[in-house]
């Protein structure tokens, strides 16, 4: 799989980006350019399909953006001024053709495409309904069932349709639907999943991060709302809410890693978040050192502000090579590890004889940890303390997030000492919860109503978990279990 991350089999992966234009010439292309800019949400697969006002045009590959769609060929296909485009990591279904997206469906209402970032955790309820009904699925993507339920719905307007549709689905969900009409773009009622708005002259775009508005030259206007509903039609939009309010709980990991640096989530720049959760890791966790270097690239933002806040030089004690793409050495564990240097070298220079921190954003299965600390250590380092700018992350996410089960979690099977030991590090120490939270600006998390979605590290899943409980957990890890690693 080609991956920007050097450590791709440990770290937390978002399941997708999303990206629409209605009223745009060449609105493909611009599509394409926006994906570029959400490629690390998604590395797996990349789709987009046009509708040119009379036809819908679809394109899906394997591998990313590039490579698929600055090809003249393809993107001539791709005709029409309304066009949605999605990039993906699969969570629920294989990684197969089949499951890219966006999905396509010519309904009684006339051609229906959707992009979903997100997680429908009741989907295979819902299929075992529709099936017994005479649905027939065509993937093994959650996002089908949205299609379906849309299909079989009993309303008139496909509006309707939809509105139906969505208020049988739990979860997470940012969707990006294209019709002969116009786009709709929707936010689950708790905004788990992130979606904004922007504008390109007077055509209106949907898309997962602002970064995207900014690559192909487009002003933010807004974030779509939690349980907000948008309908973009005749260069107009307009707003629906139709589901009952509740007290939203976006993503908090979007500010760990998931977004890039330069997006504003909701608000809130993400980069000033990372720094500021560095800032509260030296506070709580400090430690006598020289250095204070980043794991690359999505720790630095945190070390900066750790090394702000410390008073202890910032280095690049760790260089990234830009020129690797798919690790083209052959299988096996010491071939393996040298793939690893391939892509990520320490700066022994700087290293030999000092005391240095490491900054990453999270612990996962703990190989890379051990891989970067054995890097420091073979560099010549007198001592390695490792911090992590995010509390220890415990439990699986159900909600768009590619998480192994809880027992490869090593957070879930070690204390914070055994990890210690385990990665070989002088220290280990986390952000704690409320750490996180003072970093976006909250005093501290409130039990009883939290501010965001931090399942992850706490357990407390904001909704119904169906296929999960102790009946359906079978079911639905036997659809994760078809996944190709």
């Amino acid at each position: 799989m080609l991956t920007t991350h050097p450590f791709d089999d440990d770290k937390l992966r978002e399941e997708c980006g999303v990206f629409g234009i209605h009223g745009a010439e060449s609105a493909a292309a611009v599509v394409a350019l926006g994906l570029h800019a959400l490629q690390h949400r998604g590395q797996e697969a990349a789709g987009i399909t046009a509708f040119d006002g009379r036809d819908f045009h679809t394109h899906r590959a394997m591998g990313h953006v590039a490579g698929n769609f600055d090809r003249d060929d393809i993107m001539r296909q791709l005709a029409g001024a309304s066009a949605v485009g999605h990039v993906r990591y699969s969570t629920t279904g294989e990684t197969a053709l089949r499951n890219v997206q966006p999905l396509y469906a010519d309904l009684s209402t006339g051609g229906f495409a959707v992009a979903h970032n997100g997680n429908i955790s009741n989907a295979t309820a819902l299929k075992k309904i529709l099936v017994r009904r005479g649905s027939i699925f065509q993937s093994t993507s959650d996002t089908e069932v949205i299609i379906h339920l849309v299909a079989t719905s009993n309303y008139r307007t496909l509006l309707d349709r939809f509105i139906d549709a969505l208020k049988q689905v739990e979860g997470a969900y940012s969707l990006i639907c294209l019709t002969a009409e116009g786009m709709i773009g929707c936010r689950d009622p708790l905004g788990i999943r992130p979606l904004v708005i922007g504008k390109l002259g007077d055509a209106h775009i949907l898309a997962s991060e602002t970064v995207a508005l900014d690559v192909v030259g487009a002003d933010f206007v807004r974030s779509v709302e939690p349980g907000e509903l948008v309908i973009i039609r005749d260069g107009e939009l307009t707003s629906h809410r139709p589901f009952a309010e509740r007290p939203a709980r976006p993503c908090i990991f979007e500010y760990v890693y998931f977004s890039r640096p330069d997006s504003i989530v909701d608000g809130t720049s993400v980069y000033s978040v990372r720094k500021a959760i560095g800032a509260e890791l030296a506070r709580e966790n400090g430690v006598e050192a020289d250095l204070v270097i980043p794991v690359p690239d999505s720790g630095t933002p945190a070390a900066i502000g750790y090394a702000q806040e410390s008073g202890i030089p910032f280095e690049l004690g760790i260089i990234r090579s830009h020129y690797v793409g798919r690790t083209f050495i052959q299988p096996g564990d010491k071939v393996r590890h040298l793939g690893v240097k391939l892509k990520h070298n320490a700066n022994k220079a700087l290293i030999a004889g000092k005391r240095v921190v490491l900054i990453d954003d999270s612990i996962v299965r703990g190989t890379t940890s051990l891989k970067i600390v054995q890097m420091m250590r073979d560099a010549g380092a007198a001592e390695v303390h490792m911090r992590i700018a995010s509390p220890p992350t415990q439990h699986s996410c159900f909600y768009g997030v590619d998480t192994p089960e809880r027992a490869k979690l090593l957070a879930a099977q070690m204390t914070v000492g055994q990890m210690a030991n385990f990665i070989n590090a002088d220290s280990l120490a986390f952000l704690t919860i409320d750490g996180l939270y003072r970093a976006l600006g909250e005093a501290e998390r409130s039990d009883r109503a939290p501010q965001y979605c931090d399942a992850c590290f706490t357990g407390d899943y904001p909704t119904t978990l169906t296929d999960f409980d102790e009946h359906g957990l079978e079911d639905q890890f036997s659809l994760l279990a078809e996944r190709v690693v």
